[in-house]
């Protein structure tokens, strides 16, 4: 009887050290969600390490047209795409088309003198750098300035991933990124909070074309 049972206890052993190499195997030529994300968190912060090492600083962000616009302006995403994860990243050509036209491709007051290529507002006057709109002084906001104009898209990518309001757009992204493809009618579906004009999305999608804007 106890060699009955020991057989059998063998038995078991077995099994189970075939379903834990089945599964290490299978882990590893056909790796699950979770095993891709570690991977990619991994190369995330071997990619921030090279970059402390080599010293990489915000580049400068000079134009002269709308041309070098949209090179400076696609020079900074990149760089900010260094340092921010993969699932947080908003395709360049989106925040080009946006900054050139929130900005006039970069010739507007606001642009110029306080660096803001969005026109993001604040209410907290007292605390955050800040211009009023000519005409009305006495708003109870004012338009965010800013260091350089790096950072203020910097600001503008930190706003899509965080307000609520743009939670439609962070879905959209996540789907995406599944696929490898961007499909940005979609992803500005979720973005029309940003302008009471109905037809923004339609327009920044046009101005993408028009511009030719990297992808």
């Amino acid at each position: 009887m106890l060699k009955k049972y020991l057989r059998r206890f063998v038995y078991f052993c077995i099994a189970v050290v075939f379903v834990i190499a089945g599964a290490w195997v299978a882990g590893t030529f056909n790796p699950n969600d979770y095993t891709v994300q570690k991977i990619e968190d991994e190369f995330h912060k071997k990619e921030m390490r090279i970059i402390e090492e080599l010293g990489l600083k915000e580049p400068e962000f000079e134009f002269s047209d709308k041309v070098s616009f949209i090179n400076a302006t696609s020079t900074c995403v990149s760089y900010l795409n260094w340092t921010t994860d993969k699932d947080k990243r908003v395709p360049i050509s989106i925040i080009i088309a946006m900054a050139g036209i929130e900005s006039a491709w970069g010739t507007s007051r606001f642009a110029t003198e306080g660096n803001a290529l969005f026109g993001v507002r604040t209410w907290s006057l007292d605390t955050v750098p800040h211009m009023k709109a000519l005409g009305n002084p006495d708003a109870s906001w004012g338009v965010k300035k800013y260091k350089t104009k790096c950072q203020s898209i910097k600001d503008m990518i930190r706003i899509l991933n965080t307000h609520p309001a743009y939670e439609k757009f962070r879905s959209a992204r996540e789907l995406q990124l599944e696929t490898g493809t961007w499909n940005y009618r979609e992803l500005l579906s979720g973005m029309t909070a940003w302008s009471t004009n109905p037809d923004y999305a339609e327009i920044i999608l046009q101005t993408i074309v028009d511009n030719k804007l990297p992808q």
